[in-house]
């Protein structure tokens, strides 16, 4: 057992592919090892600027030798009548480079076959290394390769050294076009030159002496107890995105926090746009007080350990000042107008060619946006009809802003703002930022009335109007993201628990494109049932996130409700009928009822003639029916569909002795009639609340 180090120098990494890279490596090289039958105790991936690596401990020195079988021709076509072998067998023989008297005999099933055992000798671990170390470099997920040179090597940066190292001694190959040696370099500044790793086991050390943290997660664990100590000293939480803290971690070998200020004037700015210009354009840690207000401080990560770390802290807080002073700017100049006045220039920016400008889309949200305002009302909810058309109209405005222009990412946001530096209603303020949640699977919902309203109003619309004109989501092509706002749709009518029709929101939508010249859309039926069936379609993937079996939502869309809120609770009834243990019983003989029913030769009757209840099997299955229809109504009109499963569970015995006992295709036509009928009523109980014979029990 040893170790092997493997080691690839490059020029800087890109930052953002560096942890990609380091996963993808050590999975091709385990896979690999595995797949050659050879054996260790651990692998570890190192991964920092200038070096991807992996370091293999107690490997084995050569793959186990293996036996193998090889089978010939039949007996009887090897051997002669005098036993003496054929020239089938002595080619055999000879392929194997063996005589044919060494050949042995295989019993199987199908006969006798003559064959040989031969003993494969495994090949030694360092034989087979730099082939598999190879095999991972051109495997990695690399979107775009490049030459260095004259070389005809490709790989993502050029490539400086290579180090392939048993223990204390070099593994001779050529890798990415460079000769494997035992020299590595350590940090490009503190530790530029070339040094010799005298042991595989000693490469983590060694580079931590030469000012690198070779260990990606090692190096990232100190970035953020650095972060949060200088934070902590300012009594602030810093803003630690993952993402950021990824890429962060794989731009420096040796990081070093520091914290810096700005002017308190900027955060007169939306803390949003100071966070985002931080983040995204210097790669900053933003700090905020415990209310989530950000502070005029920053972190920023640096890769040399200086003498005089105030000129690195000047340096940044110069180059940070003139980001800041350009929000500063457009939010000042956004200023000079009131929100209201920027819905002017909307009329001239298209939202899509067939379906009109910005401000006529704004025009239709606000009449969709009062239509979901009034039901809500009539559902007892406090909304101000009137505020929620304002918000509307102003929904879209601060994308003719300077600050949405310059950041993208604000939109909504900064309307909000600007909403509340002109005296809007409260209400018609915090909505603009609310109408784009969710903004991803997971997301927070809008949490007022007009923000649900809002919601709502903007995805239904964009779903109508893309449906309109034919340009639905097909295969992985979906650039309005219509399959995010189908279930964005879905989510904030359940989870606010709105009892509203999705046929009624589709039509106003509809409704919505229609003025005094006509309707945008011209086959108005033909969308409607198109985004009908397509938010439908949507429950499907929303449920099974949620770990929903695909029968349990099958069951429910079988008796296709249009109520989200609705389906729901039909979904988490299934969900509780499915641990009964009378449940798999009843999902058997309701596939069965289905089954006799479909084929059954004309109308089935509605009601059952008692007086033709023959059978006991028959009379106790229909007293139990009544009972149930009776002890089910109610608990329907309460939509308590759990209970409702729960009392139609005591129809599994009398059904079951149905089946036993009774023939429904009685040869006299009366009583079939009447037993079909008897079934078709225990049908509709169940249908009440889903379909359950589609279910897998």
């Amino acid at each position: 057992m040893s170790t092997i180090l493997f080691e690839l120098g490059c020029e800087e990494l890109p930052p953002k592919s560096l942890k990609p890279l380091r996963d993808a490596l050590q999975a091709s090289v385990t896979e690999q090892l595995t797949a050659a039958d050879i054996t260790f105790d651990s692998i570890k991936a190192f991964a920092a600027p200038r070096r991807l690596a992996i370091q293999i401990q107690g490997i084995s020195d050569k793959q186990p030798d293996r036996t193998e079988q090889k089978r010939g021709p039949a007996i009887k076509a090897a051997f002669d009548a005098e036993g003496n072998p054929t020239r089938a067998a002595m080619g055999f023989a000879k392929g194997l480079g063996i005589e044919a008297s060494e050949l042995t005999t295989i019993k199987t099933d199908k006969g006798d076959y003559v064959g040989f055992e031969q003993t494969i000798r495994g090949q030694a671990t360092t034989e087979l290394l730099p082939a598999i170390f190879q095999t991972a470099l051109d495997n990695l997920p690399i979107a775009k390769r490049m030459r260095s040179g004259a070389s005809r090597n490709e790989f993502v940066r050029p490539v400086q050294w290579a180090v392939l190292m048993q223990d204390d001694t070099v593994i001779d190959a050529t890798i990415q076009g460079h000769q494997t040696g035992t020299q590595t370099r350590g940090h490009r500044f503190h530790s530029p030159d070339y040094h010799s790793i005298a042991h595989a086991n000693d490469y983590e050390e060694l580079l931590s002496g030469l000012k690198v943290v070779a260990d990606f997660d090692k190096r990232q664990m100190l970035i953020k107890n650095q972060v949060k100590a200088l934070a902590d000293e300012v009594n602030s939480d810093a803003i630690v995105p993952q993402d950021l803290l990824d890429e962060v971690t794989a731009l420096v070998d040796f990081p070093i926090a520091l914290r810096a200020s700005f002017e308190a004037r900027f955060l007169q700015v939306p803390q949003e746009a100071l966070i985002s210009t931080m983040q995204a354009d210097q790669k900053y840690f933003c700090l905020t007080d415990k209310t989530g207000k950000l502070q005029p401080y920053f972190i920023f990560i640096t890769n040399i350990e200086s003498k005089d770390p105030n000129q690195i802290i000047e340096g940044n807080e110069k180059v940070v000042r003139p980001r800041l002073a350009d929000a500063e700017f457009f939010f000042l100049q956004d200023q000079k107008q009131p929100l209201f006045a920027l819905t002017e220039s909307l009329k001239n920016r298209v939202f899509q060619d067939k379906l009109g400008t910005i401000w006529e889309k704004s025009e239709r949200i606000a009449k969709l946006a009062a239509f979901i305002a009034t039901l809500m009302q009539q559902q007892g909810h406090d909304i101000n009809v009137d505020e929620t058309v304002r918000a509307g109209i102003l929904s879209k405005a601060d994308l003719a802003s300077s600050l949405v222009s310059e950041y993208p990412e604000l939109q909504g946001i900064a309307g909000t703002y600007y909403a509340r530096l002109n005296d809007e209603p409260e209400a018609v303020a915090a909505s603009l930022e609310e109408q784009y949640l969710p903004k991803f699977s997971g997301d927070v919902l809008p949490q007022t009335p007009i923000g649900i309203c809002l919601a709502l109003a903007d995805r239904l619309d964009t779903l109508v109007g893309i449906f309109a004109i034919d340009q639905a989501p097909t295969g992985s092509k979906d650039p309005f993201s219509l399959r995010r706002s189908a279930i964005g749709i879905l989510r904030i009518l359940i989870e606010k628990q709105l009892p509203i029709n999705l046929v009624a929101l589709v039509e106003q939508a509809i409704k919505g494109y229609s003025d005094a010249e006509g309707s945008k859309i011209a086959k108005m039926g033909d969308t409607f049932t198109q985004v009908m069936a397509f938010l439908n379609s949507r429950y499907r993937a929303m449920y099974t996130e949620q770990g929903v079996s695909v029968d349990t939502i099958q069951a429910v869309q079988a008796i296709n409700p249009h109520m989200p809120l609705d389906f729901d609770q039909r979904i988490r009834a299934v969900q509780a009928f499915s641990e009964l243990s009378q449940a798999s019983m009843l999902a058997d003989s309701n596939k069965r009822v289905a089954n006799i029913l479909v084929k059954s030769e004309g109308d089935v009757a509605d009601t059952v003639d008692e007086a033709l209840l023959s059978e006991s099997a028959e009379q106790n299955l229909y007293a139990n029916v009544k009972q149930a229809q009776t002890r089910v109504q109610p608990l329907l009109e309460q939509a308590d569909y759990t209970q409702v499963l729960q009392t139609l569970a005591s129809l599994d015995e009398p059904l079951t002795q149905f089946f036993d006992q009774v023939m429904v295709n009685s040869e006299d036509a009366a009583l079939k009639k009447n037993r079909l009928a008897l079934l078709k009523q225990v049908r509709a109980l169940f249908l009440t609340v889903a379909d359950i014979s589609e279910l897998q029990l």
